[in-house]
């Protein structure tokens, strides 16, 4: 199911400063995250779904800058949001 409001709170107090923190990079990175994990479950289901396909892609490309703008500031955040959400490049 998609993010409730609780669980996105979640998301951004273990990820941002606080559950406020809608804006940091790395709680941004979670919420998409989350987002992303949701929308492939729906398309294993649903695979004729081209327009939920291509807001994945969408998604994908927003997470990806996210995490290039984070190597370029700070390459030791973006190592440690690597390993706790588990993703690779």
């Amino acid at each position: 199911m998609y993010p409730t409001q609780e669980e996105k709170n979640k998301l951004f107090a273990k990820y941002g400063k606080n559950e406020k923190d809608t804006g940091s990079t790395e709680g941004q990175i979670a919420l998409f995250t989350a987002r992303i994990a949701h929308v492939s479950k729906h398309l294993k289901d649903n695979p004729k779904d081209h327009n939920s396909e291509k807001a994945l892609v969408r998604l994908v490309g927003k997470r990806r800058r996210l995490l290039d703008y984070l190597i370029k500031k700070d390459i030791l955040r973006y190592r440690e949001i690597i390993k706790e959400l588990g993703l690779r490049k």
